[in-house]
């Protein structure tokens, strides 16, 4: 089956590109969610993390997200830490919902694929963009967080020019029918490409 990764930096609406390509019938994995689901759930990682950020990283169950948010943000240490604790799960939990997929191809959304060098585990690389004003107001919107603050994130992630290269394809999402139409044409090419590598 074919394994096809759909990144973007935080704003530019990969979870929303990743709904359309649902509604075509395309089983969706948001690396994200499964992670976060999992930072609650596993007693393992659990464990690990409240070994690496002390006691409050938990509120009862529940994640202390603004105490570990701080402690990423100040220290990037931390946050090579808790992925290493984190990505493995992540891939062996993706790997188990893979084999229970029957479709020519699935989509995995992961913010994250060429900062870590990841691309030999997909396929296919769509990459989503979108104007930086939109993307910075969409994230204010979503997280009320603060224009300096998600500047500050964009900074340090990989710029959309050098992601777009590193893709196969690029859906601009600027306009949410105009997406929905590129995200319709993207589906077709990719079945394309399947046939192909079926003759």
């Amino acid at each position: 089956m074919i394994v096809v990764g759909l990144t973007g930096g935080i704003g530019s609406g990969k979870t929303t590109v990743a709904n359309f390509f649902k509604e075509l019938g395309v089983p969706v994995y948001i690396a994200d969610d499964e992670a976060k689901q999992l930072m609650v759930k596993s007693k393992v990682i659990r464990r690990k993390l409240i070994a690496l950020f002390g006691d409050d990283a938990y509120i009862g169950k529940e994640l202390n997200k603004p105490v570990i948010a701080s402690k990423i943000f100040s220290d990037k240490a931390y946050l090579q830490q808790m992925n290493a604790i984190v990505h493995p799960k992540v891939a062996s939990h993706f790997k188990r919902w893979l084999k229970k997929q029957d479709s020519p191809y699935v989509i995995k959304e992961a913010a994250i694929i060429f900062e870590h060098n990841n691309e030999a585990l997909y396929d296919v690389i769509i990459a989503v963009t979108a104007n930086l004003d939109e993307r910075i107001n969409r994230v204010i919107k979503r997280d009320n967080s603060s224009k300096s603050k998600i500047k500050a994130i964009i900074k340090n992630q990989m710029s959309d020019e050098d992601k777009i290269k590193k893709s196969h394809f690029v859906i601009y999402n600027d306009n949410l029918e105009d997406t929905k139409n590129q995200v319709k044409k993207t589906h077709l090419s990719i079945l394309k490409h399947i046939k192909k590598l079926k003759i």
